[in-house]
């Protein structure tokens, strides 16, 4: 028996999932220098414009801050209610900030919603030098850089705590975007604070009581979560929204303004929402194709998911879903329900491929000695057939003269 590998083409279509159009889904033409959006609830990435690239983050680098904040509090090393100190280094950051002296002690809420929606270097400060192996908000950036590698953020390093310009202070897009899932993930009790669009401090700061996130007044489901600017990194915003049981995440840098800042991330949600949509395109059980079988009671078997396959796909197609079904066959019997036989590859164009192991549907039994020696006589005389008439010819004499 010669086994090869086996592609079937498959295409899916029903009246509830339209496929993709010649020429696929629409990227959007995004002016920021770097961008990252993700369906959070498929996995799904939306768009990929240098999302590696390792730039300066600015004010966003504090989602670091505020993520090892949340595990410290998590594990009790901190208390919402605990009031820390403010030391002269802390108190000597300017930009945005709480206004925050040497003779205050701060509630450990108040810093974090002073970082989340002041945005404040002076509060990041406190928090890392609290949280600091070394005391040093240094060796708290120290800190950073090593828990957002064990996170998977490989292209973040980190020298202060709140994204004040430093050489070698560098985070992607992509990261961003994994740090904010985490996040929201990993402490809904915290998250909710992202869309908070006031705080005022003890009244210092009238001029900075207010949320910079552009998002969080246009009704379109934003709940966060952190705006960054300065002059080297230019303007950039990490946002999430929600409508319905989808939730997408996405970061962008390197824009021109706050007017392109908030522009963007406001189109970006509503192409992310508008032009996709979630789709069945196979059932836990139905069978996807059949595989052919060698020496068993039956000469095929169904192939089948073993969960319901619920793809993101553009929302304006026409056809079908093109994929290909992939084993090496025929598969020797017997085969047992539920054993792994194959590989379903689904190829939206414009988005990534999806991979699902495909499964037997039922058992097939060994063929009995009649069934065995059948399909051996079959593949005989087929094998005998594909050759040119001389060799078959030859081949028939030699087994007549033996």
């Amino acid at each position: 028996m010669t086994r090869t590998m086996h592609r079937t083409r498959q295409l899916f279509a029903s009246a509830a999932l339209f496929a993709l159009m010649a020429t696929g889904a629409h990227a959007f033409d995004t002016k920021a220098r770097a961008a990252f959006v993700v369906d959070v609830t498929t996995g799904t990435v939306l768009l990929n414009k240098n999302a590696d690239e390792a730039l300066p983050p600015a004010s966003m680098s504090k989602l670091m801050t505020l993520y090892i904040a949340f595990e410290a509090i998590r594990e009790g090393q901190l208390s919402l209610e605990e009031r820390l100190p403010v030391s002269q280094h802390a108190m000597s950051y300017t930009g945005s900030t709480m206004f925050l002296n040497t003779q205050d002690r701060v509630k450990v809420e108040d810093l974090l919603r002073g970082v989340i929606v002041l945005s404040g270097n002076d509060a990041c400060a406190v928090l890392a030098e609290a949280l600091s192996p070394d005391g040093t908000e240094q060796g708290f950036a120290r800190l950073m850089t090593q828990r957002a590698q064990q996170l998977g953020m490989t292209n973040s390093k980190f020298k202060n705590a709140s994204g004040w310009p430093a050489e070698g202070h560098v985070m992607s897009m992509r990261d961003l975007s994994l740090l904010a899932t985490h996040i929201i993930k990993d402490f809904p009790d915290f998250y909710p604070m992202f869309s908070e669009k006031k705080f005022a401090f003890d009244g210092r700061a009238p001029s900075n009581t207010s949320n910079r996130n552009p998002l969080l007044s246009l009704d379109i489901g934003a709940d966060g979560l952190k705006t960054g600017h300065t002059q080297e990194a230019g303007y950039g915003l990490v946002g999430s929204a929600k409508d319905n049981n989808r939730r997408i995440i996405f970061a962008m840098t390197g824009l021109d303004n706050a007017a392109d800042r908030a522009e963007q991330s406001e189109a970006i949600v509503n192409w992310a929402f508008r032009q996709f949509a979630e789709q069945t395109i196979v059932t836990e059980g139905m069978p996807v194709t059949q595989a052919e079988l060698w020496l068993g009671a039956e000469d095929s078997v169904d192939l089948v998911a073993e969960k319901d396959i619920t793809l993101l796909l553009p929302t304006m197609t026409v056809g079908g879903v093109h994929a290909e079904v992939v084993y090496t066959g025929p598969i020797e019997a017997p085969v047992q329900k539920g054993q792994r036989l194959a590989e379903l590859i689904i190829q939206p164009e414009g988005l990534p491929e999806t991979r699902v192991p495909l499964f037997a549907g039922k058992d097939v039994a060994a063929g009995g000695f009649v069934d065995r020696m059948m399909t051996v006589s079959q593949a005989l005389f087929k094998r005998i057939a594909d050759q040119p008439r001389g060799e078959a010819q030859a081949q028939i004499e030699t087994q007549d003269a033996s």
